[in-house]
């Protein structure tokens, strides 16, 4: 065998050091791609999962009936003060119900106020009410609501010498009803619904209005348990 040189010698053990060195490279580059691909696919996994469990919560009874209840408004127009059979209330008959209905949808609440307040007695108030009607007054609001963003509308409302407060009419005259499914309750002392759910179907142009809920005002007011089974049968029979 031919002896080496020394230099011959280095340089052979340089070129084995290099090679061994990039043996090592090679392996510890491997190791570092398949763990950054472990983590990759835990990732890919962990985002799988949570999509899914988005999705779900999407689908879930929950989330439809807030989906539902988030396009939908309580619209009310209700007196307070000295009311027939139940005395001087600070709620007046039809918000409780409307108060009611809200709260078991989840929708906004609108209450119509009139410029001008009706009277706090109670024949004082019929008495404007009476003339108000005869000469088929619009009384102004205070505010409107702004209905684009719905499409649905409870909508409440007392009996008023067997019809709807003028003030009411200010209401539904000025808003826009295409396209609105409109569910109507209202409050009486005897003299029920008295045609003007019908009223409503033929004023509120493009809308579609369901069977209504009607109820006593004294109900309504005094027997809260009894008043509330009624709103949750009338609700679970629109399908809330």
């Amino acid at each position: 065998m031919k002896k080496l040189t020394r230099r011959q010698f280095a340089v052979l053990a340089g070129a084995l050091a290099l090679a061994g060195c990039g043996q090592a490279r090679s392996a510890d580059t491997d190791e570092a791609g398949a763990e950054a691909q472990d983590a990759s696919q835990d990732e890919a996994s962990a985002s799988d999962a949570a999509e899914a469990a988005a999705q779900e919560a999407a689908n879930s009874p929950a989330a439809e009936a807030s989906a539902a209840s988030s396009n939908a408004l309580v619209l009310v127009y209700s007196r307070a003060g000295e009311n027939y059979r139940v005395g001087t209330v600070e709620t007046g008959n039809t918000m409780v119900l409307a108060q009611m209905i809200a709260e078991r949808t989840g929708a906004d609440l609108f209450e119509l106020e009139p410029v001008v307040a009706y009277p706090a007695s109670y024949d004082e108030c019929i008495d404007v009410a009476s003339q108000e009607k005869s000469d088929g007054a619009r009384p102004e609001l205070k505010a409107l609501p702004d209905l684009g963003g719905y499409d649905t509308v409870f909508f409440g409302f007392p009996c008023w010498w067997g019809d709807l407060p003028m003030c009411v009419y200010t209401a539904i005259e000025a808003l826009t009803w295409e396209g609105k499914t409109i569910h109507p309750f209202n409050t009486h002392e005897g003299s029920g619904e008295s045609g003007m759910f019908s009223t409503l179907a033929a004023t509120c142009t493009g809308s579609s209005v369901t069977e209504g809920l009607t109820m006593t005002g004294s109900t309504a007011q005094n027997e809260r348990e009894e008043a509330a089974s009624q709103v949750e049968a009338w609700l679970a029979g629109l399908g809330y």
